[in-house]
């Protein structure tokens, strides 16, 4: 019998994949590879065609030039991720992309990059740059270790939910004490590090949902890596 197949897709890997991002498509792979699905990887960039079937998509972060890169054709895909995130295909973005994914970036000299509105923040850049590990609770996650560095400033709009609350670093702003945002089966964060490795439950939450909307089934037992939470531990006790 043939094994079960998710395709994830990778976004703008050649534009927006620093500070480690790739690390989350390798750990979301492994992990459904540990699970039994046989795992087909897609690469988007601009000007590609995008896959006609799609299960799980990770985007990461990228300096402003690569935002201006990526704007236009971000914002012709932005009808379809829409719908993809509407109808429940889970996502990861991480810093730039999740900045885009949001209303607009306004950088620190004034300049306007707009976003595809999947989610309702708004990004304005700061006067300093938001640099070192962090640590949030989130209801859904637990404790969520990350690393951020990013100068621009987020501020959560119309209800929409923060990932979690921040108990070390700065967060979206460093002002509300939020950080990343929430939208059905999408998780955006400023976290890098990567992010995944560090957050097992973020991974198999995407891997679930990936996995039951595709399939209408998933196999929820925990997998067995001893060193995991030592790991978790190990990186949440570094200082800021």
């Amino acid at each position: 019998m043939d094994a079960p197949v998710i395709d994830l897709l990778q976004l703008y890997p050649r534009d927006m994949n620093i500070y480690g991002d790739w690390g989350n498509v390798l750990v979301l792979r492994k992990r459904l590879q540990l699970r039994g699905y046989d795992v087909r990887l897609h690469e988007y960039n601009p000007g590609d065609t995008f896959p006609d079937q799609v299960d799980l998509i990770v985007g990461g972060g990228g300096q402003d030039s690569g935002q201006n890169k990526i704007q236009a054709d971000l914002l012709q895909l932005g009808g379809r991720l829409r719908e993809l995130a509407d109808d429940g295909v889970p996502m990861l973005a991480i810093c730039g992309l999740y900045q885009l994914f949001g209303n607009f970036f306004k950088t620190h000299t004034g300049e306007v990059i707009k976003g595809i509105g999947l989610l309702d923040v708004d990004t304005v850049g700061g006067p300093k740059r938001l640099i070192g590990n962090t640590v949030l609770e989130s209801e859904e996650f637990g404790t969520v270790i990350g690393y951020e560095n990013h100068s621009g400033q987020t501020y959560l709009k119309g209800g929409t939910q923060p990932l979690g609350t921040v108990t070390k670093g700065e967060g979206n702003n460093g002002h509300d004490s939020t950080e990343g945002a929430r939208y059905r089966n999408v998780v955006a964060s400023y976290l890098h590090g990567s992010l995944l490795p560090k957050n097992p439950a973020v991974a198999d939450f995407l891997v679930r949902h990936a996995a039951l909307r595709r399939h209408g089934s998933f196999d929820d037992a925990p997998l067995q890596i001893p060193f995991e939470e030592q790991a978790r531990q190990d990186a949440a006790a570094r200082p800021r």
